[in-house]
């Protein structure tokens, strides 16, 4: 299968990588553009660029979309694959294959759409998430499904852990999935959807006065972006790990302002104020 791959964080390497071992011709891959680096001069490629490169396959990067829509339509691809690429893919691009467009998405549809489905399953407490093979469409993550995965939430699993899981699911699934999509008429998604913002740092801030499992949810989705803080005595003080004692909680792992990562012993060990919780 003649194949267009749209995607740009690590997460969407396993996917590509996969892709090209089973067999299908990527004849393009579309990734967001080099950045520059927060210090010092020049610029980082995308990780999907990296690996695209490693595997010889040519490689567009847009500022926008649908700056590649006359290159993706000469191509006459069978499939466009989808995979946390990072913009809205306009009408004239989702022409430009016949074939249509298929998206990875981190969840279970129509619960969590939008940017950060990983992230919001674990701040809502849901005991489960999962992958969907969707249809793209205009809307957002509307389009119905070609194959659904579930697995359960883990006591203590953080969005990070959780990621990784689901990655390693979807890489399979939409291997697997692939080869049945085209002329096939996907499933309608099914309940009430809800949504999925992107993350800001000001909503992973922490109360130690809340309940032990508002701030566990808040600790566990937050880690490894953008963590979970507070400030005391003055100071900022993220929290990465946790957990539940009864109707306490209890950090293990936290790291002061322009310090590493330390237990939170030996923190308190060196911390001569009050203790937080």
């Amino acid at each position: 299968m003649r194949i267009v791959y749209l995607g740009t964080p690590a997460d969407a390497v396993p996917p590509l990588e996969a892709i090209v071992a089973a067999g299908h011709e990527v004849v393009l891959v579309v990734t967001q553009p080099d950045r520059r680096r927060s210090r010092g001069e020049g610029t980082t490629p995308s990780p999907v660029r990296t690996a695209a490169e490693a595997l010889g396959l040519p490689v567009a990067t847009p500022e926008r979309s649908r700056e590649v829509v006359d290159e993706v339509a000469a191509l006459e691809a069978d499939l466009g694959v989808v995979v946390a690429f990072g913009q809205i893919l306009p009408t004239a691009l989702l022409d430009a294959i016949p074939g249509g467009y298929v998206n990875l998405h981190f969840s279970l549809l129509p619960r969590w759409r939008g940017a950060a489905p990983v992230e919001r399953a674990v701040l809502a407490g849901d005991a489960e998430a999962g992958v969907a093979v969707m249809a793209v469409v205009p809307e957002l993550d509307a389009g119905g499904t070609f194959s659904v995965e579930r697995t359960p939430i883990a006591d203590g699993e953080t969005a990070g852990e959780l990621r990784a899981r689901l990655v390693d699911l979807g890489t399979r699934l939409l291997v697997r999935t692939l080869p049945t999509v085209v002329g096939r008429v996907p499933d309608e998604q099914q309940g009430e959807p809800t949504y999925a913002p992107k993350l800001t740092v000001a909503e992973f801030e922490l109360d130690p006065a809340a309940p032990a499992r508002v701030t566990d949810r808040l600790v566990r989705a937050g880690n490894p972006r953008p963590g979970a803080w507070l400030v005391h005595d003055g100071v900022r003080l993220k929290v990465w790990r946790g957990r539940v004692e009864g109707e306490r909680y209890v950090p293990t792992e936290v790291q002061p302002e322009n310090r590493p990562r330390m237990t939170y012993e030996a923190w308190l060990a060196g911390h001569r104020g009050a203790r937080p919780w």
